[in-house]
């Protein structure tokens, strides 16, 4: 446990990319298994531990400390696992520190019942800054500034492969990832697929700038509609049916309905949506139907009547065992064409090819998209292989330029890692007809450091009432608001929320009753 804590307190204050990249290839060379195993597993969000919930450890402290000095101390620091970690009292030499493996495997086996006298017995035994470890590592809030990305290249970087091999194979492996780690040291062969139908790393397009509009060769490329749902990854296999996120996280129990339309083996790439007249044709309706489904492990006949999911296609992986990904993508594109008029896919389509024949055509179809419902345009080169990850130049996704609105910031919160001291997370809000200020969205980004600051600055100074890391404030600043689109929201007391927003400018200079309305709002939801 020494070791993941050392890591995971020196990532928290190594800003740098590379630097963490260094300090995970060190861990990953000198840990031993299982722990670098579970320390990966955690680090790329393939660990959950379910038996230790932060209402847990809240009634653990609270039965060893004072209650109120414990709820004041969380109230001024804002973080659990930090609060738990300083003012739990020592108890020298009462327990022997646990390894990390032995923590995850404990946990893993232990009943819910056990887990409270479990946990207590690891903090008595370990050190502040390995109970903060502990903590956060069984609560789930490993926010160190490490993405699942950085983790798996830290381990390809680690054995000298190229992180595309290894997130070819990562869906076929599991925690402690025994098997992975012997080949790369090379003390075992390759871990192989088989059968399984396993999820294959997406390749993703990079936004184009408009620096490079006028120097792009429009003619190399062919164009298709950025549709408003979440690209999937659809694989049948060895008789059987998933249906990844772009991530990778199965998410084929919230549609259950594409998965039983499948009768054919084959790896397709395209976008989830919902279709408003039926489940086979039809307009696309807003992301917010869609998001009725998502994220649930089971839906209602109801949500299936009212919301019927369908899939767009943009291209094919592999035909049958065929692996199509290193043809070019005219070559890929023909063969998709054939699969669907081969197989007629139910809740399925092929995503239709956008003719043009210069970019100021290009151009004018982009600027009408979001009339037309549609988040922008899809560049790709005809001669471009499926390579995972994000290369730079075979792909290109053009999005419709963003609205802006002016909201009032209502409440911050304390961040994350080296923004934990900051109040950087910002609910903001607009007014309604009543001049009451209701929420209709939160950013914690687009603004500078000096800038973070000064707004951190301003929040202390004008804190109203406190709600443990959160400051409720008075209506008195503007932020300058960038989103994408309006839709409906059950969350919101506004009944509506903005979707992708970012803090795009500090409006010092503006007084707070002249930033915009829920009027305006409503007028801008789409569908």
């Amino acid at each position: 446990m020494k070791a993941f804590a050392a890591l995971l307190d020196r990532l928290v204050y190594t800003p740098q990319r590379n630097g963490k990249l260094r300090l995970l290839v060190d861990y990953f060379r000198h840990a031993p298994d299982p722990d670098r195993g579970w320390a990966l597993a955690a680090l790329s969000d393939g660990l959950d531990l379910k038996g230790a919930k932060p209402a847990l450890v809240r009634a653990l402290v609270e039965e060893r400390t004072d209650p109120v000095l414990f709820r004041w101390s969380y109230d001024y620091v804002g973080d659990l696992a930090e609060t738990v970690a300083l003012i739990w009292p020592e108890r020298p030499g009462a327990n022997r520190p646990p390894a990390l493996g032995e923590v995850v495997e404990a946990l893993r086996a232990a009943g819910r019942g056990e887990v409270p006298a479990l946990l207590a017995r690891w903090l008595d035994a370990l050190d502040p800054t390995e109970r903060w470890a502990l903590l956060k590592l069984i609560t789930g809030g490993l926010r160190v500034g490490v993405s699942a990305r950085l983790a798996k290249t830290a381990v390809a970087a680690f054995g000298d492969r190229p992180v595309e091999e290894v997130e070819e194979l990562w869906h076929g492996l599991a925690p402690p990832y025994g098997a992975l780690f012997a080949w790369l040291e090379g003390r075992g062969a390759k871990p192989e697929l088989g059968e399984a139908a396993a999820f294959r790393p997406l390749m993703l397009a990079t936004p184009l700038e408009e620096s490079e509009v006028e120097a792009l060769p429009f003619e190399e490329y062919l164009a298709e509609w950025k549709w408003d749902g979440i690209r999937v990854q659809l694989v049948a296999r060895g008789g059987e049916t998933r249906l990844f996120s772009r991530t990778g996280d199965d998410i084929g129990g919230a549609f259950p309905d594409i998965l039983e339309a499948v009768d054919f083996e084959a790896t397709l790439d395209g976008e989830l949506l919902v279709l408003r007249d039926g489940p086979e044709g039809g307009e696309v309706a807003p992301f917010n139907d869609l998001q009725q489904r998502l994220n649930r492990k089971t839906v209602t006949a109801k949500l299936l009547q009212r919301h019927p999911a369908h899939l767009r296609l943009y291209d094919i992986l592999f035909e049958g065992r065929e692996d199509l990904r290193s043809l070019p993508l005219l070559p890929r594109r023909a063969r998709l064409e054939a699969f669907v008029a081969r197989e007629k896919p139910r809740r399925m389509d092929l995503s239709p090819l956008v003719d043009f024949a210069s970019m100021s055509e290009l151009e004018a179809l982009r600027a009408a998209a979001r009339e037309n419902g549609i988040e922008g345009l899809m560049l790709k080169r005809k001669d471009s292989p499926y390579l995972a990850g994000r290369p730079k130049g075979p792909w290109y996704k053009w999005k419709r330029d963003p609205l802006v609105l002016d909201c009032v910031l209502m409440y911050a919160q304390r961040g994350h890692g080296k923004r934990s001291s900051f109040y950087s997370d910002y609910t903001f809000g607009a007014w309604t007809p009543e001049d009451e200020l209701v929420p209709v969205g939160k950013a914690y980004f687009g603004f500078t450091d000096e800038e973070l600051k000064r707004l951190d600055k301003w929040v202390r100074d004008h804190t109203t009432e406190r709600f443990g890391p959160v400051r409720a404030v008075e209506p008195g600043l503007v932020l300058e608001v960038a989103f994408d689109a309006v839709q409906r929201s059950t969350r919101h007391k506004s009944g509506l929320a903005l979707r992708f927003p970012r803090v795009s400018r500090i409006r010092w200079d503006k007084p707070a009753h002249e930033a915009d309305r829920v009027e305006t709002l409503e007028a801008l939801v789409e569908g």
